[in-house]
């Protein structure tokens, strides 16, 4: 790579495109769509679980991936998406009874832009002290536990979600098998996009079913017809409050972990080095969470929904991701779009839910089984039993007017028991 503060990007039009190399303008523009689709599902899933915007999420998702691109000096190829570490959190914190919109969005804005202000200043020790104090911190067993704790702490939502009624347990059901069917037997871009594909077929089932028969709640599309195609989306202010914002902060550990990880995967595809960026990389996601939560967006993260496209690409070019956050930004100013994301039915979206979370808490075992972690090590197994009831249960500590939840708990506990227990 060059020495100046952004790469050349040299144009290639075949093999395997490096983060310095961009393809000519019109399969750039495509592969930035492409980018968009991938990152699309998720990202609106987690504002719609938590009662926020989705057209905010959206647009701030773009706007971050663009400050992200820049803090990193267009080096880290990354697109930067709604983070579902902040669920569990923000629906304690915020009271969110799991329907319409989040009337306490306030406070749960204020504990997200905590999150981001912890997770920049780690990044700014990281850019001063280097990356191995964090590994030292936070070994796999630490990450793997407190992932899984991320999902199985949310499934009772998920399950309170999809049975309201009977015709609704059924339907969440349906759901589940039309995204497990997308993931068995499809290939290729079609099975990466197992939730988005997934989700749409189980859309135009309830709405058979529904709307043609009369079995359910019908899905009203009044307020897609009377949306306009452009237009603001709303905007929500912060309220800072001490115990929302220490209930929610301590999900910059979870995003610490997650982005290393990333950055970890994209250089071992793209065979260059890039942890002299890991700390810009944090600081990148902390000040664009910081932005997304002083609007009224989610919290972000880096994509693994991305990498995957990139790993079956090949085009690792930073390029791409510029195009795809424009696009992004785009898609946040369309009300009509925001409307139509909104009349998705709640038993389809939590029969998703379920997937969803289970995929969370299965992502932590993996990371266990990638990484090697011995769990004939007692230290190991008792931090990762631990963490795993402390979360599951809901273990809540309160000490005056500050109550820490299950996730919370399980965070501190994981690296507590792991530093305490390292001692021989």
């Amino acid at each position: 790579m060059s020495d100046s503060y952004f790469p050349a990007w040299q144009v290639r039009t075949e093999g395997v495109i490096a983060p310095d190399e961009r393809l000519p303008w019109p399969q750039t523009l495509a592969m930035g769509v492409q980018h968009v689709v991938a990152m699309f599902g998720a990202t609106v899933l987690a504002p719609l679980l938590m009662g926020f915007d989705p057209n905010v999420a959206i647009l701030m998702s773009g706007i971050g991936t663009l400050l992200f691109f820049v803090l990193v000096g267009g080096r880290v190829p990354s697109y930067l998406g709604s983070s579902f570490a902040f669920i569990g959190v923000v629906i304690a914190a915020s009271g969110y009874a799991g329907q319409g919109p989040n009337a306490s969005i306030g406070v749960a804005l204020g504990g997200i832009i905590a999150a981001g202000a912890l997770y920049t200043a780690i990044g700014l020790v990281v850019m001063a002290a280097g990356t191995a104090w964090i590994e030292r911190l936070m070994p796999p067993v630490v990450t793997g536990a407190v992932v899984a704790v991320i999902g199985l702490n949310l499934a009772p939502i998920a399950v309170k979600g999809a049975t309201a009624t009977s015709f609704d347990a059924w339907m969440a059901l349906v759901t589940i098998l039309c995204v497990g069917g997308v993931a068995v037997f499809t290939r290729g871009m079609l099975q990466r996009l197992l939730i988005l594909v997934g989700l749409l077929v189980a859309y135009l089932i309830y709405m058979l079913l529904a709307n043609g028969m009369g079995l359910g709640k019908p899905i009203a599309f009044g307020g897609v017809l009377g949306a306009a195609w452009f237009g603001l989306p709303r905007f929500a202010a912060p309220v800072f409050r001490a115990d929302a914002m220490m209930l929610i902060a301590p999900v910059a550990i979870i995003l610490v972990a997650e982005n290393l990880g990333h950055i970890k995967a994209v250089s071992a595809m793209t065979h260059r080095d890039l942890d002299r960026y890991m700390g810009r990389a944090f600081v990148g996601d902390g000040v664009a969470t910081m932005l997304a939560g002083s609007a009224g967006g989610t919290g972000v993260t880096t994509y693994a929904e991305n990498i995957g496209v990139m790993a079956v690409t090949k085009i690792y070019s930073t390029v791409v991701f510029v195009v795809a956050a424009l696009i992004a930004i785009l898609l946040g100013f369309s009300p009509k779009f925001g409307a139509l994301i909104q009349t998705i039915p709640g038993p389809v979206l939590g029969g998703v839910s379920i997937v969803v979370f289970g995929l969370i808490a299965v992502a932590g075992a993996r990371i266990w089984v990638e990484n090697g972690v011995d769990f004939g090590d007692n230290r190991n197994l008792i931090v990762a039993a631990v963490t795993l009831v402390l979360g599951a249960g809901d273990f809540t500590l309160k000490l005056g007017n500050f109550t820490l939840g299950g996730i919370g708990t399980a965070t501190f506990g994981a690296l507590i028991l792991y530093a305490l227990l390292r001692g021989k």
